[in-house]
């Protein structure tokens, strides 16, 4: 075989693998971002509601008072 008919093709070859290792470097790139950003949605914490409607206590509102259990 001629040899810069072998020397193109390892050329292209090289290019291809190339190409296939950028890909792959690049989807693990991505994979990685995407557990990091889960993980730190994770960390947020949402507010817990003050009562049992799901609504919030606000500023303004008084604290509310403590329940007295009916005695038997």
């Amino acid at each position: 075989m001629n040899p810069y008919v072998i020397l193109e093709l390892a050329r292209q070859r090289t290019a291809e693998r190339n190409e296939a290792a950028r890909r792959a470097s690049l989807v693990k790139e991505v994979r990685k971002a995407l557990r990091q950003r889960a993980r730190d949605e994770a960390l947020v914490l949402k507010p817990i509601p003050d009562y049992v409607d799901g609504t919030f206590r606000r500023p303004g509102d008084p604290a509310p008072t403590e329940h007295v259990g009916a005695g038997r």
